[in-house]
């Protein structure tokens, strides 16, 4: 990776045809690594609250909370772009509400904000946020916030009056000033077909092969999480039993004698 990632690094992947990725990270630790791996976008995900967390749902996540894992994660990055999802009913409120929320998490390292959804509301906070200096990456298809309102974990934008609303709040939320836009739970042709009529960056999460980016869960490619895995994510490790097997072998030690050993005693 060549230097910092910026708003107009990732707008000339765009330009270029150049394929860029994001990875969540939850912690400084995976922050640094996938960091030094060359991820373009280290995203602080509100699935923490779930992967990192325990809870149920994003909805169980707040402003504080963020504020603490952006920090941890954005001390371990130096080139890739840091973006904070912003929490349930965090910017849903008002736009005073929504413009102190979003500047908390750039005072604590985040590089830029994701909102979801669209409305006149959400683009009036994305024009005033990027107005302040905030840049703002947009999401929509499948909004994990939203998902009582949908009933559910469901693919959007199946027909194509759901994919003519959807290019329609994507140009919006283009116009308002967002740098991007993340698709959640498209079907492939309905996310080109917006790729292909916007000038910002679209980044795929289970979008399909045609969209500008890739975006998964960092603990469902590690391996790491549990043992369900999104049809739309592919497992590149599994950590869940390399930590499970290092745990084994240390209470084995442990009770054996063996650790510690002459070397690892002062």
């Amino acid at each position: 990776m060549a230097g910092k990632i910026t708003v107009n690094k990732i707008q000339k992947y765009k330009e270029n045809g150049e394929k860029f990725t994001v990875l969540t990270a939850y912690d400084y630790s995976t922050a640094k690594y996938l960091d030094e791996a060359g991820i373009d976008i280290i995203l602080v995900g509100d699935s923490l609250a779930m992967v990192a967390l325990g809870y149920e749902t994003t909805h169980c996540i707040g402003v504080d909370e963020m504020k603490i894992f952006t920090k941890a994660v954005s001390t371990g990055v130096t080139n890739a772009m840091t973006v904070t999802d912003m929490p349930f009913m965090s910017y849903n409120i008002s736009l005073e509400k929504a413009l102190e929320n979003c500047s908390l998490m750039i005072k604590n390292g985040a590089d830029a904000v994701k909102i979801e959804g669209c409305n006149d509301y959400i683009a009036e906070v994305i024009k005033r946020l990027t107005e302040c200096g905030i840049p703002v990456m947009g999401h929509l298809g499948f909004t994990p916030q939203f998902l009582k309102t949908l009933g559910g974990y469901k693919i959007q934008g199946k027909t194509s009056d759901e994919t003519e609303k959807l290019l329609n709040d994507a140009k919006k939320i283009e116009k308002a000033g967002a740098f991007s836009l993340v698709l959640e739970m498209v079907p492939e042709n309905t996310a080109k077909y917006i790729c292909e009529n916007l000038k910002i960056p679209v980044i795929s999460c289970g979008a399909g092969r045609f969209c500008d980016a890739q975006v998964l869960v960092s603990d469902d490619i590690f391996g790491k999480y549990s043992d369900f895995k999104p049809k739309f994510a592919r497992k590149y490790g599994d950590m869940k039993s390399l930590i499970s097997e290092c745990a084994k072998q240390y209470i084995k030690d442990v009770k054996s004698g063996s650790f510690p050993s002459d070397e690892e005693v002062y």
